[in-house]
């Protein structure tokens, strides 16, 4: 008699049935179960790793997070309530701090809360809109480095901000308002922004801790929600199709990417990851395109950099990539090879993408000498 199975409802995979486990309606293998599910730190229950209230190292099922949890509003350290601090000023506790940062704050407003989230400013003409998060690292939050690097970013308006974020060691993260690619190129002094830091003792792309990561507006991919989820589900096809091409332009490490920007995995059609990603099977926001934003599309994968032309050269990348998504039928876009992409993106538009893909050696064979990223 021939050994019972079944087929994993999340890896497709068939298992043999002593690795059978059914949870929420799903049939999962054991390694599907020990990636895609968490048990909570307090009750034990199980549950999605995409539901979890807590952290990685403290998983918690939404009632037992309302019940005994907070996150520090500045750093976001999930902690105890019995643990957190306030301000005398915080007359209904609004507001709680881990002990780090109660005991550090900064009074001065350049550097912002970790959840800080001001009205969005745009710049340029849309309807597709880049905002950057760029890590760096290495020099300190300090009110006065913030301070100088602001009154570069927002010279010429409100251009950008800075926040604290828990994830680096002694840096901070920079934020721009959304922008066109236009605007990012010709009116953001992103090379005296990047000198500047970089002056002051800051790293980013030599760093483990530093991502550049990029905000595109939902409105770009339609002006339906039917129409940005296909465009949206061809972009997920592309990045899972090149995978190789775009870990080796991200300058990040396949460690790294699972950590932080983890892919969702190949599917035959793009329907099929966006409806794989839209189940909660994954790392959450950690996904190299996070989709949880209402009106943004993240892409996660990039690591920080403090070379101006590497930072236009990736939102080049992703206009072109937008292009294609939005302009291309399904079965179009699966049939463009990675070499078909590069020859199709036009020097004249896309200056600094062709050198970085040159660089990269990633364009036809064309390798051209790399400069050094800071």
């Amino acid at each position: 008699m021939s050994e019972r199975t079944f087929v994993c409802d999340i890896c497709g995979r068939e298992r043999p049935w002593d690795e059978h486990t059914e949870f929420d309606g799903q049939d999962l293998c054991a390694d599907c179960l020990e990636t895609h599910t968490v048990l909570c730190h307090e009750c034990r229950e199980r549950l999605w790793t995409d539901e979890n209230a807590g952290s990685r190292d403290i998983p918690l099922c939404q009632d037992c997070y309302d019940d005994n949890y907070t996150h520090c509003c500045r750093c976001g350290h999930l902690l105890r309530e019995n643990e957190a601090y306030y301000e005398t000023s915080d007359e209904y506790d609004e507001r709680p701090y881990c002990a780090n940062c109660y005991y550090t704050l900064d009074k001065d407003q350049s550097i912002h809360d970790y959840y800080y989230k001001p009205e969005a400013v745009f710049h340029g003409k849309g309807p597709r809109f880049f905002g950057v998060e760029l890590e760096i690292d290495g020099a300190g939050e300090r009110a006065a480095n913030a301070l100088a690097l602001l009154n570069i970013a927002n010279r010429d308006g409100d251009c950008a901000y800075i926040k604290h974020d828990g994830s680096l060691n002694e840096g901070l993260e920079i934020v721009t308002h959304p922008m066109s690619l236009d605007y990012h190129r010709n009116k953001m002094p992103w090379a005296e922004l990047c000198r500047k830091a970089a002056s002051l003792g800051y790293l980013s792309h030599r760093t483990t801790t530093c991502g550049l990561h990029v905000h595109v507006s939902r409105k770009a991919f339609g002006a339906t929600e039917q129409e940005q989820d296909a465009a949206i589900a061809r972009v997920l096809y592309f990045f899972e199709k090149h995978w190789e091409e775009l870990l080796k332009f991200s300058r990040r490490t396949p460690r790294q990417l699972e950590r932080w920007a983890a892919r969702y995995g190949y599917k035959e059609q793009p329907m099929e990851i966006l409806d794989f990603a839209k189940k909660g099977y994954h790392g959450g926001r950690y996904t190299c395109v996070n989709l949880q934003n209402t009106t943004t599309v993240e892409f996660r994968m990039f690591r920080g950099t403090l070379k101006a032309n590497t930072i236009f050269a990736t939102l080049e990348l992703l206009d072109r990539i937008c292009d294609l998504a939005v302009c291309l039928s399904d079965e179009e876009l699966k049939a463009v090879p990675w070499t078909s992409f590069v020859i199709g993106v036009s020097a004249e538009r896309y200056p600094e993408l062709v050198q970085y893909l040159k660089e990269r050696r990633l364009y036809v064979n064309e390798p051209v000498e790399v400069g050094v990223e800071d």
